[in-house]
């Protein structure tokens, strides 16, 4: 098999698009995820990511990496989150992949992605962010600190779980979610969504014994 090598002056030199479709692949697959925001008038949105990250479980805290607006387009995500100070993270399965790539389309911020992409809203008591109905997984999370990171412009947003909903049978018995069981997507650079399957589970590693497949 043929390799190719490329240097940092290749990365530069490279058209716009075609760098951000390679460099985005390089982090493999991730669980694609909706955000549902909305500003302090009401006015809803929803945004693919697959930037989410796992911060720590004592408090139970998610982060994600999102962009400002820009000359380019408008990211309002971002500005909900900090004027209401909570969103919705809600999985999908591959029969919604396409409503859910929809989304990254650059609506107005007038038009709410839930509407121009067939998506429901679902709101739950006493949570002031929209969850989309019927998703396999629904994660409620509020505002714990905001960084800007000044390398490239864009934000880190940490946030701890508040609301969390799944299928029962999606519990393990040692605790964790099958997400396989759910269904959910995951998104491989900016336009390939698969569904993986069970893959193989190991018990804890430890260095007196070899792997152990569960």
């Amino acid at each position: 098999m043929s390799v190719i090598s490329v240097t940092s002056r290749e990365l530069a030199d490279m058209p716009r698009a075609e760098r951000a479709l390679l460099i985005n692949s390089l982090p493999g697959y991730k669980t694609g995820m909706l955000v549902g925001t909305c500003d302090a008038q009401g006015q809803t949105n929803l945004a693919i990511i697959s930037s989410q990250v796992h911060l720590g479980s004592n408090p139970p805290l998610l982060a994600m990496i999102l962009r400002p607006t820009s000359g380019q387009s408008e990211r309002h995500t971002l500005g909900n989150i900090l004027e209401t100070r909570c969103w919705t993270l809600n999985g999908f399965t591959l029969d919604r992949a396409a409503q859910a790539h929809q989304t990254s389309a650059p609506y107005p911020k007038t038009q709410s992605e839930f509407d121009a992409c067939g998506l429901e809203e679902e709101w739950l008591p006493a949570f002031a962010a929209p969850f989309v109905k019927d998703a396999p997984l629904q994660i409620g999370c509020v505002l714990r600190e905001h960084q800007p990171l000044a390398i490239n412009g864009t934000h880190m947003v940490i946030g701890e779980v508040q609301r969390l909903h799944y299928p029962e049978a999606a519990r393990r018995t040692d605790g964790a979610l099958a997400l396989d069981a759910m269904g959910l997507v995951a998104i491989a650079g900016l336009d390939t969504y698969t569904q993986p399957d069970k893959g193989l589970r190991f018990a804890p590693a430890d260095t007196e014994t070899a792997p152990a497949a569960l």
